[in-house]
């Protein structure tokens, strides 16, 4: 994955918060990476309603 690249929510692992919930199967961009947990990357996304958040990448597929 890129930055400025387009991806879907395909599932969330464990969080189960309204914000992250409602947009699952939505496509936003790319934004940031960020570390997780000292080994893992998760990856920032912004939706179109400027919600952002991080995932990690086996929860997005990339958009062609």
């Amino acid at each position: 994955m890129q930055i400025g690249q387009k991806v879907r929510v395909r599932r969330l692992r464990d969080r189960t918060g309204q914000a992250v919930v409602k947009h699952l199967g939505q496509v936003g961009e790319v934004q940031d990476f960020k570390m997780t947990d000292g080994s893992g990357v998760g990856v920032v996304v912004q939706f179109d309603d400027k919600f952002s958040t991080w995932f990690f990448e086996d929860e997005l597929e990339v958009v062609s």
